[in-house]
């Protein structure tokens, strides 16, 4: 589970920053929420288990 979370994030870093430079998108604010709330999947998928 948490390799594939890894893999997404990486993934979409890395083609967010090749929009942003090569094709010259605009950042708006709907990206940063989507961006924010897969940081936030991560963040959740990598908090200690309590069992």
């Amino acid at each position: 589970m948490e390799l594939k979370i890894l893999e997404e994030v990486i993934t979409l870093t890395i083609f967010g920053g090749f929009a942003l430079t090569y094709l010259s998108e605009n950042l708006r604010w709907n990206h940063l929420a989507a961006f924010a709330c897969i940081l936030a999947a991560v963040a959740f998928t990598f908090l200690p288990k309590s069992d």
